[in-house]
């Protein structure tokens, strides 16, 4: 899209129109290996490093941060030959598991320093309690040519859509769309790998899906996830937690679907409040805001995506951050040579 050639270093069933370096044939947890698991995570980073360093075509690597193994990487590119950076995807610090939390994140902070980092939002940034070293701010982009609404006749439901743990809030999404008196339609992933996604779906979800007014349509392509948006009035977006970004809240105005979320985390960089969709603090403003979608004007909040939260917007912000560690790094380079 920018002119550059680019080569994705990822397992062998990754789908990208990048030059493709594998060295496992399959992606891990479709594989049966837990996300945690460290050995093969490692291998991965070892040798896709390895990899770059014995070719001389590459100008600066790409690091992605969002599982505890990543961690891994932060020894490996110390004194590393080739400028790297990184986007820092997930909360952070990364130690912790199944509720248990630990301390060992303080101790790669020793590397820290050497790699420039790029948060995803201003909330994801000032949520990192270490001192990592971040250069900017990205959003995330969508390629909002995929993203074109495909009914202009808006349905009287509102769609909640994500993976069912409680933090995203689909109970709280039910219960502000029952006390408005709205029919909603549930989409996403019960995560079979995890058991408290099984058993919030089970004891606090589906005791409510009566297929009338509380309807669950399941996990959705991107078809079926065009389909129900742009036919939804709105988004639910009742998020628990401090979500570093949330997608789907650009997805669903990029199709033209008005977002009503709780200001957390980011959703306050994403909507705007009265333009693209509502922020609500509590349950209780969802439900006031909820007939007061009819309000926003719906070309506009596609605008405001494809302004702010294109692919294209997003690639061109990462190349000006690549060229400005680039020329750090040589010039670095020339001082010590």
């Amino acid at each position: 899209m920018q002119g550059y050639d680019i080569t994705l270093l990822a397992p062998g069933d990754a789908k990208t129109s990048a030059k493709l370096v594998s060295f496992f044939p399959k992606s891990l947890i479709p594989s049966g290996v837990p996300w945690q698991a460290p050995l093969k995570a490692f291998y991965h980073l070892y040798k896709s490093l390895e990899y770059v360093k014995t070719h001389d075509n590459f100008d600066i690597v790409h690091i992605h941060l969002s599982s505890p193994t990543d961690m891994l990487v932060f020894p490996l590119i110390a004194d590393f030959p080739i400028p790297c950076v990184a986007t820092l995807h997930s909360p952070f610090p990364f130690d912790l598991l199944h509720g248990w939390r630990g301390d060992a994140d303080q101790f790669y902070m020793e590397w820290a320093p050497s790699l420039p980092v790029i948060a995803i939002s201003e909330s994801a940034c000032a949520e990192v309690p270490h001192k990592l070293n971040f250069i900017g701010i990205i959003h995330h982009g969508i390629p909002t040519n995929q993203f074109i609404p495909v009914n202009q006749e808006r349905e009287p439901f509102f769609a909640w859509l994500g993976r069912f743990i409680p933090e995203k809030g689909a109970h709280v999404a039910i219960e502000a769309a029952k006390r408005a008196h709205v029919p909603i339609v549930l989409a996403g992933t019960v995560d079979k790998y995890v058991q408290q996604s099984m058993q919030y779906f089970q004891q606090t979800i589906r005791p409510h899906i009566d297929d009338r007014q509380v309807k669950y349509i399941g996990p959705v392509d991107l078809a079926r996830k065009i389909d129900l948006l742009s036919r939804a009035s709105g988004l639910l977006n009742p998020i628990l937690w401090q979500e570093p970004f949330g997608i789907v809240m650009i997805e669903a105005m990029a199709l033209e679907c008005p977002v009503i979320s709780f200001a957390r985390g980011a959703a306050p960089e994403l909507i705007v409040h009265g333009e693209t969709g509502f922020l609500a603090e509590d349950i209780d403003e969802m439900v006031r805001f909820i007939p007061l979608i009819h309000q926003i004007d719906r070309k506009l909040t596609r605008a405001r995506v494809e302004l702010n939260f294109s692919a294209r917007v997003m690639a061109q912000k990462y190349v000006r951050l690549y060229q400005e560690v680039i020329t750090a790094n040589h010039k670095s380079s020339l001082q010590f040579s």
